[in-house]
């Protein structure tokens, strides 16, 4: 269920079904229930007559059948399987129309315009047209913000950082030696921009080296909550235009990655990587420093990479192999254990 007290629907107007229908490519299977207007949304089990839900896999028509939803995003073949009081809205990707129908329904909310009277804002910084400015939120020397930015409360935008248009920065971030492109998105907590982990022993002691790269984040990039992304030791750190990036998340220093990847939960990327476009790497993977990683590749949940993968290969395990491998060596390993409890 939304709560409107955190989640406020769109006040510009009111949207029908019919109306929502088109702008996500989809088709209202009765023409005379398009007039419906959907006001909120839910998921099948806790839908109630007001809400809008949706059916992406067959395998869940049971709950369909007893939804009390008022309409439904569903597939052709799913049609028959919804009660008789659902409004069906048919769509070939029902998941994706939910999702594109959801941000028109709830827009992200937005810091009102102008700056906060507790702000910081240098006198040499350039700030965009309609940007908004929070609580407490500081704006470094030389900063250029494009227009419509938002900078949450108390972030700290470090000297001579740029951003383009329509820029959304959570609260508490912290951004430095770096340039955003477009629409870049950063969570609450995220650091951009901050020295990587570079070093050489001397006589047994870890001497620092300078980071003198930058952060590159192309446009698009969205980044979870408390991730970091290391500017470059003397190249640049660049994350690819699209790219989407979960929590907890790290990108050291010199990290090159491509466009559209996707990163789940507490992936680490060491120092000088090289990631191709539209690679997905499920929680918890760990890649070495200096590996290539090819465009499409997948890897799986807790791989550990400790060398190049290839384009479009699905890896895992650890050390990471490729899948169908990895599971033929872990059934093995299932194998001697059993025989060495029947042995002893």
């Amino acid at each position: 269920m939304v709560d409107s007290r955190f989640h406020p629907s769109d006040s510009q107007g009111l949207h029908s079904l019919a109306s929502l229908a088109a702008a996500v490519g989809a088709r209202v299977a009765v023409a005379s229930e398009g007039d419906w207007v959907v006001t909120s949304v839910a998921a099948l089990e806790s839908a109630t007559p007001q809400d809008l839900s949706f059916l992406s896999e067959s395998k869940y028509r049971k709950i369909l059948a007893v939804t009390r939803a008022g309409a439904v995003i569903l597939r052709t073949e799913d049609m028959e399987f919804a009660p008789n009081h659902c409004r069906l809205m048919v769509s070939d990707h029902p998941y994706r129309s939910f999702a594109r129908i959801g941000q028109i329904l709830f827009p992200p909310l937005r810091v009102p315009n102008g700056i906060h009277p507790s702000a910081v804002v240098d006198p040499s910084a350039t700030i965009g047209a309609g940007c908004a400015i929070a609580a407490g939120a500081v704006i470094g020397r030389g900063v250029r913000l494009g227009a419509n930015c938002q900078i949450g409360a108390q972030s700290v935008i470090g000297d001579q950082v740029e951003l383009g248009d329509d820029c959304e920065i959570g609260a508490m971030v912290t951004i430095s030696h770096a340039i955003l492109g477009n629409r870049v998105k950063l969570q609450p907590g995220v650091r951009i921009g901050q020295a990587g982990f570079g070093f050489i022993m001397d006589q047994g002691r870890a001497i620092p080296l300078l980071q003198l790269g930058l952060v590159i984040l192309e446009d698009g990039v969205e980044i979870g909550a408390n991730s970091t992304v290391d500017r470059g030791a003397n190249d640049n750190t660049i994350i690819g235009a699209g790219s989407m990036i979960d929590n907890l998340c790290q990108i050291g220093h010199n990290v090159v990655m491509g466009a559209g990847c996707v990163l789940s939960s507490q992936v680490g990327i060491s120092g000088s990587v090289t990631v191709g476009r539209g690679v997905r790497m499920g929680g918890q993977v760990g890649i070495k420093d200096h590996v290539t990683i090819g465009d499409g590749a997948t890897l799986a949940a807790r791989a550990g990479v400790i060398g190049d993968v290839p384009a479009g290969v699905t890896v895992g395990g650890y050390p990471a192999l490729p899948l169908k491998e990895h599971f033929r060596q872990v059934a093995m390993i299932k194998k001697l254990a059993a025989r060495g409890r029947q042995d002893s």
